[in-house]
This record gives C-alpha cells, structure tokens and sequence, in this order.
C-alpha cells in the first residue's frame, strides 16, 4: 500500500482545502510531519484512516470530523489517492453533516457519501481516466478491506504506529499484552474453541452427573427394597472420583441383594406351606365341631316345637269345623252379593230419578211439559226442543251479524271524522308554507356569506398568529444577543491576550536557548554546538529571566482555554444571530404589539362570522325538511278527502243492512233478552228433559234387577241344603276369614310334620348321645392357625415382591450402566482435552490456555522481527526474546517478555529499561509488528508507515542508531512519516510537511530544512 495525494476540506482543524502530495514528499523516503501542539498533525492521520475505513483512530474524535473554522456552505469531504494490490484509487468520503437549506432558510442533514473511483486506461470515452467503481458504503468497505487485508484496529497499529501503546506493549503484564494481541491477530476463533470444550464439558458433565444420581437412586431403591438386613452400598460403590469402576460395583452390590433376597424367599415359601397345613387341619376340626354342636342344637329345638304344636290341637280341631260349614254356604255367597248390589243400585236410581224431576220442574217455567209424564213422554219433549233450537241457530248468526254491524258503523264514522279533520289541518299548514319558506331561504343566504369570510379569516388568522410567534421569538434573541456580545468580545480580548503572552514567553525562551547552553559550557570542555573547548563570548540572560519549559507550556494551556472559551461564546453568539434574522425574516417590519393587536380584532371578527356561519347546516336542513313536510301534507290531504268520501258511501250500505237484519231478528228472539238467550235457555230445558228421561229409565231397570236377585238367592240357599237363605247366612263366613282359617291350619299340620321327620333323623340321635361340643376351644385353635399363616403369607409376599422389585431395580442398572459408560469415556475425553485447552490441566506444565500459546507464538515471531532492529538501535547490546515463565501468584504464562543485555549476559525485566532504551524497544516492537502482521494478512507490502512522537527521549548517539534503521526501511521502497517535535530531526530529514494553526484554521505546507 503506498499513499500518493490526500485532499482535506472543512475537517478537523482545517477550514479549508488543503493537499498533501505524498508522492513528492516522500521522495527521499523519510519525510517529517511538524507543527505546533494542537494544529493538526494527528488530523493528518485520522484523515487517512477515515478515507480507508470511514472512522477515525480515536473514538473521542468520531464526532469533531467537520472544522469549527469551516464556511456553512462548504461541506467537509476527505480525498485520498492510493495504490493497492496493484491499482490505482480514489476513495471520497463525506461524513454526516448539517448544511443551510438550498432554498430558504435554516439548515438540513447532510447524509454521509462514499466514492470509490479506480484509474483506467479507458474510462469509457477512450481516454484514461477514473472509472467509478462504488458509491456503497458496504461495497466500497469491503472491497478496501479485501484490498489492504487488515481491520482498522490492525491498520493504526501497523501503519499509524502509535509509540505510548508500544510502551505500554513493552512494560505490561501478560493481559495487556494479551488484548492488543487478540485485536491484531484475529485469535477469536481459538478462544472460541477453549469455550465450545467448555460448553462440551460442562454438557457431558451434565449428562454424568445426571447419570450419576440416576445411579445412585437406583441403588438407594434397591438398599430400601432389600431392607434393613441387606447389605449396604458403602462397601461396593466406589466414590464419584472412581467413575471407571461405578457402574460395575453397582451391578455387584445389586447382584449379591438379589441373591440374598431368593434365599429369603425360599425360607418363606416353606414357612408358609407348614402354616398352611396347620390352618387346614384347625379349619377341619372347627368345621366337624361345628357341625355337631348344630345337630344338638337341632335335636333340642324339634323336642321343644313338638310339645308346643301338641298344646293347639283342640284349637285346631274347632277351627276345620268351621271352615267345613263356611264352605257348604259359600254357594249362597254371591247371589247374596248379587242381591246387596241390585237394592244399592234400585236407591240410587230413585234418588237420581227424584232429583231430576225437581230440576225439571224448576227448568219449564213456561208449561211445555204434561204433569208426571212417563219416560217416553220426555224423550217425544227433548226431540221437539232439540229442533226448536237448530232453527234458532240461524237466527243467532243473523243477531251477531246485526252487532258486528253496529262495531263497524261507529269504527267508519270515527274514521271518517278524523280524515275530515287531517284533511282541514293538512289545508291549514299548506297556507303558511310560503312565508315559512321565505324565512328560511333569507336566512340560509346571510350563512353562506359568513362562511365564505370565516375561511378568509382562517388564512389571514394562522398568518398573524405564526407572524407573532416569530416576533416574540426575535425580540427575545435580541435580548440574549446584546447581552451575550459584551461578553463574547471580552472573552476575545483574554483570548489574544493570552495568545500574545504564549508568543512572547516562546519568542523569550527561543532567545534564551543560547543562555541555557552557555551556562553548561564548562572551561576546557568541548562546546555541544560547535565543538571548541574555547569559550570567548558565551551568551547571557536575557533581561526578564529566563523562561522554562513549564512556563512556556503553562502559557500555552491558558491559550488554547482562553480560545476554546471564546470559541464556544461566538458559536453560541452565531447562533443567535441566525435564529434571530430567520424570527425576524418570518414576523415582519411590526412589532409583536401591533401584530398582537391585529391578531385579536382579527379573532373577534372570525368569532362573529363563525357564529354566523354555523346556522347554515341548520338552515338548509329545515328548508330540506319544509320540502319534505310540504310533500307530506300534500299527500295527506289527497288521502284524507279519498278516504271520507269512501266511508261516506260504505256506511249508507251498513245502514240498509241493519234496519232489514234487526225485524228478523226480533222475531226470532220473541220476548227473550236476545236469539241467543232463547237458544240458550231451550238448550238448557233439554237438557233437563234428558236427564230426567234418564233417569226414569234407569230406576225401571233397578227395579227389575233386584226382583231377579231375590229369586236367585233362594235357589241358592235350597241347591246347599239350607231350608231357607237365613240359615245359610248364619253359617257364611268372609272369604278373608276362610282364607285365614285355612292358612292356619295349613301352617299347624306342615309344622307338626318337620317335627315328626326332624325327631325321627338318625344323625340328630346320634348326636344327642354325644357330650356337648366345646366351641371357643375350637375357635381359639383356627384364630391362632389363621394368625400364623397371616404372617407367614406376608412374609412371602413381601420376600416375593422384595425379589421382582430387585430383579426390576437391576434390569435398570443394567440398562442406566449401558448407557452411562460410553458417556464417562466421552466425559473423561472431553474433560482431559478442555483442562489442556483452559491451562488447568496437570498435563499442561506451562498452564498456558490454547489462545495464549496461539498469541505466545505470534509473540515469539514479533520478538524476533523486533531484535533485528534492536540490536541495531542498541549498538549490538539488547535482543528481545520471548518467555514461558509463569506470572505473579495465579498468573498464568505464554506472554512474558524478557530483554537480553549482550554487556552483561544477563536476560531482565523490559520495565528495567530506560526511557531512550524504552523508545527503541518499543519502536523495533512496532516495526517488528508491523512485519508480522502484513505477513498474516497476506503479505500485502506496506509501502507508507507513520511514526508517532517519542523521539525525544533519545540522546543523539541513540538518535543516530534509530535513524540507521529508520533508513534501512527505505531499502524497500518504503516512505516513513515520523510526527515529532525533536529539533534535531528538522535538520536530518530534508523533506518536511509543516502544519501551521491560526485563528482561520490550520494549513499545510511542504517545507525543506532550510524552513526549520
């Protein structure tokens, strides 16, 4: 990569445009960057570094990239021309910024740009020239970054080489070399390898440790299942440190409770068969115990129910003659009954045939019915009512009709009086209709006009209103700029005065140089300058004292704080005059009273016509329905006179109707209240004659049944040998008193002969012979067979699901052992080589993590290419080598630096080294990095390097090494900056770029040493 031109406008501290020709001033190869404290020297380079990357080397300036001295029109924009891999290009970049307004007032975001533009031999047109390649952010960026092959962080370590981070480098710790390290070689990726076998080691670990409890719960259940006599855990489980072995103790430990658990099964299974013999045999002798103390108990029961039965036999002879009698006269029984109905139903039918001729009697008022007439009699009377009433029908419907008539006589009467009268209201409101028109349409016209001038005030309102708040504003900014300008120009004046007294303590101190060197001069000694050991004339003081570096520099911190006061004041002070003149271009010539005056008749005046407007929505929606309602009434009225004039002509035909209906219908009715009302009543009076006919009939019939009953009970009395139906009745008994003779006598004999056969069995004999059974003794015997197979019954069950459960228990240890020694092999590989990678592992003598052993070889390279020149700078004293040696306490190791003294053979400390020997150490460390990492980003040539300051610590033997080596750089054609103060060096590097600072702005210039 080698620099040819870089053009700067508007940044930094440069106000306007200026130009660097890297190609003529580093002709030579070496070239200085010089210039006071704080006019732009560093600029040069974030200029660089901001054309290749789009940001700055130091953060703090990210946001300080346009001049403060800069015009507002002219916008801030970095060039840069440059030869990588081979092509020619042009990178423009234009950070984001504010700009005015093209067109009117104000200012607007100027969004960032970039341009990368490449030298070609055709440009398009046939001529050479530049060819745009890119006007993307991203694509130019990454085709930069594919080109030069470092990040930015890379590029100003190794081209902006900055000499305090390589002091810093050369004297710290481990970590802090470490960090600007990980940053320039991109070891992420082995840092992220040391964290993946972390992860894998804790997830396998996870796994075992998971496994591990799995484990061992299983083996807790299979002591809890073996029981208290098994044997523990603790002396066939190995601990966690022996994961080898755990699952094969495991599976032993389980093994050995199996075993011991069949063996207590056996003995179980023959204690329980011994129990159950002897439960069986105790089941049988309480069985046979049983069963004879029942047959006793038996013998005895039959003896004590046959001397009872023996006690009811005369009962029982009285009650079978009874029931033998009752039986002969059960033949009687039910034309008794027959009898008892037929005089019940005969009383009934009197009283029924009583009750209806009294109702009739009450019912024919008018005499239609002959005194006591028989039933045919009233059955001939019902018919002739009957029909009385089927003619009456008809002129029941011809009755309703006449009433009906009537309803809808006074409904059409009513209704024609109410069309009457809508007919002479719908005339009324169509007489005032115009002039409730003219109203409305001279009210709707004033509206209109109102509304048009309420959006004319509208417009002339928000003009007056912003015009207003512009004028408030501007005479409060008038207000803050005549107070801030007094002190803005106060602040100026400190500020020229402290720059004048910076001057002149420089000016002083530049006279006084001679003096200082003079009153070093010793007799007889060698002059620095000149080299004579004769003094004739050294120079004096001059008057005022002389003036130190402190002083000089004391004077130069109150000067750039006097001007950065000042600074702010007139950009603050700059910026209310141009909010001011934009407020006063936006209110006009008035002042805020006249134009608050204005806006409030003008407020008033819209008020008015607003109020005024706001009746014409109103208006035009009663004219709207005034239309409606005209339309309305008009109909209306129309329907109305139709409609009187139809009822008019329906009620004459009503009228006709009725008059013929109503003669009809008052013959019909005759002296009754109405038809309806004699039908009624004749409906009513046959009814009467039925019922009564009924009746009548009804008793004739009793009457006749009864007769027949009577007839039939005395031939029944005589066909059972009863001389008469008294006799037989004497002897009839109820059915339900037979039937329960009968039961009781059934119930005596069937009791009487299971006694005789229960007596008469032989077995209950025998058993009588028999002393008497002792029960509890029995009972006792099975209770303590029943007890002791209980508990030999749980032992075997328990022992039984001891065994399965064991047997269970251990199929799951032998699946979770399966399974859990692949992962403690897995685990055990991943722990080992995690422990190796963290510098934790005893295998790993250094402790050195594998990113630092990845740095610790990148450092050893870096020491190498860095003693090259060393030694060099050193006059062939010091070498830097890399060290393994372990830090401090729990430091680990792999990034110790160490310097050899060829002098003294002794390797020490690099803190140990002076502040010139520091310098060079630290400026080989640069260059030796630079090397190492164009080499690891692909040996891209790094033809342009800048040296940042530190040259002043050198004494001038030291100066002259460091500048041998800084020539043997241009051996490759290589152009080296170097940024510094040191006089010296003016008069060693002929080409020089100068930064002058001034209250514009700085500016750059190429000068030779004549100009130093």
């Amino acid at each position: 990569m080698r620099l040819h031109k870089l053009t700067v406008t508007a940044f930094g501290p440069f106000a306007g445009s200026e130009t660097v020709d890297f190609d003529a001033l580093a002709a030579g190869g070496l070239f200085l960057l010089r210039g006071a404290t704080g006019a732009g020297k560093s600029s040069v380079l974030d200029a660089v570094c901001f054309a290749l990357y789009g940001e700055t080397p130091n953060a703090r300036r990210a946001n300080r990239l346009r001049s403060d001295h800069a015009d507002p029109g002219r916008l801030t924009q970095v060039e840069l021309e440059l030869t990588l891999g081979g092509r020619r290009l042009q990178i423009t970049r234009l950070p984001e910024q504010r700009r005015p307004k093209k067109v009117g007032t104000g200012t607007t975001v100027e969004r960032p740009q970039t341009l990368l533009r490449e030298w070609a031999a055709d440009a398009g047109d046939g001529t050479p020239g530049w060819r745009p390649v890119s006007k993307s952010h991203q694509e130019a960026g990454e085709e930069i970054h594919r080109l030069i092959g470092m990040s930015r962080e890379q590029f100003c370590q190794v081209v902006l080489l900055p000499q305090g981070d390589f002091a810093r480098f050369l004297k710290g710790d481990s970590e802090e070399r470490g960090k600007l390290l990980r940053r320039l070689f991109d070891t992420e990726r082995y840092g992220l390898v040391e964290a993946w076998l972390a992860e894998q080691r804790r997830a396998q670990e996870s796994a075992v440790q998971s496994g591990r409890r799995r484990l061992r719960d299983l083996a807790s259940k299979a002591e809890q299942a073996a029981g208290p006599a098994a044997e523990p855990a603790g002396e066939w489980v190995p601990a966690e440190d022996g994961d080898a072995d755990l699952p094969a103790g495991v599976l032993g430990w389980a093994a050995i409770l199996r075993s011991g658990a069949a063996e207590q099964l056996a003995v179980a299974e023959a204690a329980l068969a011994g129990a159950e013999a002897a439960q069986r045999t105790a089941q049988h002798e309480r069985e046979a115990a049983e069963e004879l103390a029942g047959r006793q108990r038996r013998q005895r029961e039959a003896l004590a129910e046959a001397k009872r039965l023996a006690g009811f036999e005369q009962a029982a002879a009285r009650d079978r003659q009874r029931l033998a009698a009752a039986q002969e006269a059960v033949g009687v029984e039910s034309a008794l009954r027959l009898r008892e109905s037929a005089a019940e139903a005969l009383g009934r039918a009197r009283e029924a045939e009583q009750r209806h001729r009294e109702a009739l009697a009450r019912a024919d008022d008018g005499g239609h019915l002959p005194a006591g007439a028989d039933a045919f009699q009233l059955a001939e009377a019902e018919l002739r009512l009957r029909a009385e009433v089927v003619r009456l029908e008809a002129a029941r419907a011809e009755e309703r009709r006449c009433t009906e008539l009537a309803r809808e006589q006074h409904t059409l009467t009513r209704d024609r009086r109410g069309a009457e009268e809508l007919a002479e209201e719908a005339e009324d409101w169509l007489a005032e209709f115009d002039g409730e028109l003219g109203r409305l349409e001279e009210q709707q016209t004033r509206a209109q006009a109102a509304s048009a001038r309420v959006e004319q005030l509208d417009g002339q309102r928000t003009e007056l209103t912003t015009r207003l708040g512009a004028a408030r504003e501007r005479d409060g900014l008038l207000a803050e700029i005549a107070a801030a300008e007094p002190k803005v120009a106060g602040l100026r004046t400190a500020a020229l005065d402290a720059r004048e007294f910076s001057l002149d303590l420089r000016d002083r101190r530049l006279a006084g140089m001679a003096a200082e060197l003079a009153e070093q001069l010793r007799p007889h000694e060698a002059c620095r300058v000149c080299g004579s050991p004769e003094h004739p004339a050294p120079a004096e003081a001059a008057e005022g004292g002389r003036v130190s570096a402190e002083d000089e520099e004391r004077a130069s911190r109150a000067q750039a704080a006097a001007e950065r006061l000042w600074g702010e004041a007139d950009q603050a002070l700059t910026a209310l005059r141009v909010r001011e003149a934009t407020a006063a271009g936006a209110a006009g010539p008035e002042s805020t009273d006249v134009l608050a005056r204005s806006l409030a008749e003008l407020e008033r005046e819209h008020r008015t016509a607003l109020h005024e407007a706001e009746a014409l929505g109103r208006v035009g929606q009663e004219i709207a329905r005034l239309s409606q309602d005209r339309a309305r009434r008009l109909e209306e009225l129309n329907e109305a006179r139709e409609r009187a004039a139809v009822l008019t002509d329906w009620l004459a035909k009503l009228d006709d109707e009725q008059r013929e209906l109503t003669a009809r219908v008052a013959a019909a009715r005759g002296e009754a209240a109405s038809v309806a009302d004699r039908a009624a009543s004749l409906t009513e009076l046959a009814e009467a004659v039925a019922a009564a006919a009924e009746a009548a009939r009804t008793a004739t019939e009793a009457r006749a049944r009864l007769d027949g009953a009577e007839e039939e009970l005395g031939k029944a009395a005589a066909a059972a040998g009863f001389p008469d139906a008294g006799a037989a009745l004497a002897v009839l008994l109820p059915r339900e008193e037979r039937e329960r003779l009968e039961a009781r006598l059934e119930r005596h004999h069937a009791e009487s002969a299971a006694v005789r056969h229960e007596l008469a069995l032989p077995e209950l004999a025998e058993a009588a012979a028999r002393p008497p059974v002792d029960l509890p003794a029995a009972a006792a015997a099975l209770s303590a067979a029943t007890d002791r197979l209980g508990r030999a019954h749980a032992a075997w069950s328990a022992s039984r699901e001891r065994c399965a459960a064991l047997a269970s228990i251990g199929r799951q240890l032998g699946d979770l052992a399966a399974e859990l020694a692949p992962a403690l092999e897995r685990y055990g590989r991943i722990n080992r080589l995690a422990a190796l990678a963290a510098g934790t592992s005893t295998e790993n003598r250094l402790r050195m993590r594998l990113e630092s052993y990845v740095l610790a070889a990148r450092l050893e390279q870096v020491a190498a290419a860095a003693s090259d020149r060393l030694v060099r700078m050193s006059g062939g004293r010091y070498t830097l080598v890399h060290s393994d040696d372990r830090g401090s306490g729990n430091k680990r190791s792999g990034l110790a630096l160490r310097v050899v003294d060829a002098w003294t053979g002794t390797e020490r400390d690099t803190a140990t080294l002076s502040g010139g020997e520091s310098f060079f150490a630290s400026l080989s460390l640069a260059l030796g990095l630079a090397d190492v990492v164009t080499d690891e980003a692909g040996g891209m040539p790094l033809d342009t390097l800048f040296i940042d300051e530190g040259f002043g610590t050198l004494d001038e033997q030291s100066l002259e090494e460091v500048m041998d080596v800084l020539d043997g750089l241009r051996e490759r054609d290589r152009a080296v900056g170097i940024v510094s103060h040191v006089a010296d060096l003016r008069s060693r590097i002929p080409a020089q770029l100068l930064v002058r600072k001034g209250r514009r702005g700085s500016t750059l210039a190429l000068a030779g040493r004549e100009d130093a």
